[in-house]
């Protein structure tokens, strides 16, 4: 039977196929890509399907192992656990909401690789860009890669949050953060185990950032042409911007009393050295 290759009959073809496909899930898993989400059903399914594309070539290329994608609903009521089901590899829920950094610490125990992609529920095609945060941990060259977003489309808040954020960075780890709330990052499997568990809430990426300099590790932002839904100058958006107030407000206090802590420890041990010479 002719199959439009020559010398080559169906059967064999097939078992080929199917050999390869065995082999690629045999590979062990190099790149996650997590995505927390909450009602994010309309947007959702495009953000997934741009990530999916993207993720297997881009580890295979630069991490010689496969992507896995993994979404964590946190309590919604739209329906966004049934867009994650058929585009995920894990499809996870709470049963209630729980605020992002839950979510974000479900995904990261349920998922393998040594690299892990963070990545917004609401970016749709844009989500392709985020192939670009990886080059730099694979070239060696940074332990976390930041995206910032281009300017917004619409007048969202007056600012108050991120210049709340970047001086509390700046002030508790010397950093200079350009996009201290973006929530798109590439970092190592490594650097998280080391800072333990991660912030709650909207403070997750400030705590990230922070713990992050304090132990060595390099950082670095990239501007990605991203597009998100923008929060307008109406009651959701300022109630969305006092829960970010807040919760950046709490992950700073927290490590600036650990801060006060070491100088104190710091100063008792060079007491106990200067009696003890």
């Amino acid at each position: 039977m002719y199959n439009g290759r020559k010398g080559v009959d169906a059967p064999r073809m097939q078992r080929a196929d199917d050999a390869g496909r065995q082999l690629a899930q045999e590979r062990p898993v190099a790149l996650s890509i997590v995505v927390p989400a909450w009602n994010e059903a309309e947007r959702l399914g495009a953000t997934l399907q741009a990530l999916r594309c993207m993720a297997d070539a881009c580890s295979e290329a630069l991490f010689a192992g496969r992507a896995e994608l993994v979404v964590v609903d946190d309590g919604s009521e739209d329906g966004t656990l049934a867009v994650a089901r058929p585009l995920a590899d894990a499809a996870l829920r709470h049963s209630r909401r729980r605020g992002k950094g839950a979510a974000l610490r479900t995904s990261v125990q349920a998922s393998r690789g040594a690299v892990l992609l963070f990545a917004d529920a609401d970016l749709g095609e844009s989500a392709a860009h985020l192939a670009r945060l990886l080059e730099p941990l694979a070239a060696g060259q940074a332990d976390m890669v930041v995206a910032r977003f281009p300017a917004a489309g619409r007048r969202g808040g007056f600012g108050l949050v991120k210049r709340l954020a970047a001086g509390g960075i700046r002030r508790l780890s010397g950093y200079e953060a350009a996009a201290p709330l973006s929530g798109q990052r590439a970092v190592r499997r490594e650097l998280l185990e080391r800072i333990g568990p991660l912030a709650a809430g909207f403070g997750i990426e400030v705590g990230l950032t922070i713990d992050a300099v304090r132990l060595g590790y390099r950082v670095q932002e990239i501007e990605l042409p991203l597009r998100h839904r923008e929060t307008g100058r109406d009651w959701r958006g300022f109630l969305h911007r006092g829960r970010q107030f807040w919760a950046v407000l709490r992950t700073l206090a927290l490590r600036w009393d650990s801060r006060e802590m070491s100088l104190k420890r710091l100063k008792w041990f060079k007491k106990l050295r200067t009696r003890g010479g």
